[in-house]
């Protein structure tokens, strides 16, 4: 565990901070006294969230490019000064069946999810570890404890982003450099648009992944789960025989929330977006 510090005047910058999670972390910490630096590959919106948030420090960012990773970073310090935290949040989830994936959307949903995390730590840990301070925040998902049809390759990012994050954080554990992951369960964004979500389970909101990035930055941990619940169940299927975390996984429709349980109309306008290549 690190030493409990404080949200305010943390040079903030954050990938995929024109939207959902990303947009969320953005408002909470300038709430709290952050100075944030937003990126993201839609300029469009982009454009309006600055106009929302107020931030003076944003710019394109291609999260599978490390040049424009870079160039976003050196922007955040030529106008805010260096970079404190690092948020990855950058994802996309595309769903269906595994076999009718196009191959160019696997390779993007990698490259995006998983590949962007490992550039943006990598990035920031260049920045932050000669100075022997600074902290990576990756926006990981209890998919990545998880098994959910439909959404194989999300999920097969999402181990793989628990396990790199885990990784390097023992790596440079002794650095003075933190490294965290937020594991988030089913959260009211895009990403899950016309999906069924889990029986007897609430879907958490934006605004609690934001929470807990704050609470990450005033006392840095290894992870969080948001929420404690989903992450406790999420946990308990490791510990279980495979026929039964599979049948708790049917009877409460987590098998089935990114298969029958999704309205195609609903997600039309997410998956057109997030397949273009």
């Amino acid at each position: 565990m690190g030493r409990a510090g404080t949200v305010h005047g943390k040079v903030v910058a954050i990938s995929g901070g024109a939207r959902g999670i990303g947009y969320a972390t953005a408002r909470r910490l300038i709430d709290d006294g952050a100075r944030v630096a937003i990126g993201d590959i839609d300029d469009e919106r982009l454009k309006e969230a600055v106009g929302e948030l107020g931030v003076t420090a944003y710019t394109h960012l291609d999260v599978t490019d490390p040049d424009s990773f870079a160039r976003f970073l050196d922007h955040v310090e030529d106008v805010l000064g260096p970079v404190d935290v690092v948020v990855n949040n950058a994802g996309i989830m595309p769903l269906g069946a595994s076999a009718e994936e196009p191959d160019a959307v696997s390779r993007r949903e990698v490259e995006i999810n998983l590949l962007g995390v490992i550039t943006g730590t990598k990035q920031a840990l260049t920045r932050m570890l000669p100075r022997r301070s600074g902290h990576v925040i990756n926006i990981s998902s209890l998919a990545g404890e998880s098994y959910v049809p439909g959404g194989a390759t999300y999920c097969a990012t999402k181990h793989a982003v628990k396990a790199y994050t885990e990784t390097v954080r023992r790596e440079y554990r002794n650095s003075g450099v933190s490294v965290s992951q937020v594991m988030p369960f089913f959260t009211n964004t895009e990403l899950v648009a016309g999906t069924s979500g889990t029986k007897g389970m609430r879907n958490v909101e934006p605004e609690d992944i934001a929470a807990a990035v704050a609470g990450l930055i005033v006392r840095p941990r290894p992870r969080v789960r948001v929420s404690k619940l989903a992450g406790a169940i999420t946990q308990s299927q490791a510990f279980l025989p495979s026929r039964v975390s599979e049948y708790l996984g049917r009877v409460l429709g987590a098998e089935s929330a990114f298969t029958a349980g999704v309205d195609p109309s609903a997600r039309q306008a997410y998956e057109d977006r997030v397949r273009a290549v």
